[in-house]
C-alpha cells in the first residue's frame, strides 16, 4: 500500500498534466480536476498512514500512548477541497461563457477570432 500510492499519485499527476496542455477545453477543466484530486491524495498521504487511535491525550497522561495521524494535514485537504471546488466551478463557468461567445472549444481557433 505504501508503494502504490506514491504510483497513484505520479499517474494522476501525468494524466492531469497532459489534459492540461491539450488543446480542447473540456479536457482542460478534466485535468484541472484531476490535477485537484492528485492533490489531495498526496497531502493526504504525507500526513501518514497509521492505525492509531483520536488525537486526545488522556487526562493524567503527558504523551499519547498511541501513535495517532496528525491532523493539521487533515485540515489542509479540507481546505483544499473547498478551494478545489471554487476553482473548478469558476473554469467551468469560464469556459462555457468562452464557447457560447466563440462557438468554439479548440484552443486554436481561439487565436483567429476577433472581437470588438
Amino acid at each position: 500500500m505504501e508503494l502504490l500510492l506514491p504510483i497513484l499519485i505520479g499517474i494522476l499527476f501525468s494524466v492531469s498534466l497532459y489534459f492540461i496542455l491539450h488543446r480542447h477545453l473540456f479536457k482542460l477543466i478534466l485535468g484541472l480536476i484531476l490535477f485537484g484530486l492528485a492533490t489531495n491524495l498526496f497531502l493526504f498521504v504525507v500526513g501518514g498512514l497509521s492505525d492509531g487511535g483520536v488525537a486526545i491525550i488522556a487526562k493524567g497522561q503527558a504523551t499519547a500512548d498511541k501513535v495517532y495521524p496528525d491532523p493539521v494535514p487533515q485540515a489542509l485537504l479540507l481546505t483544499a477541497i473547498v478551494i478545489g471546488f471554487g476553482i473548478q466551478a469558476f473554469a467551468i463557468v469560464l469556459i462555457r461563457r468562452v464557447y457560447q461567445i466563440f462557438k468554439s472549444n479548440n484552443l486554436d481557433d481561439l487565436n483567429k477570432t476577433d472581437i470588438t
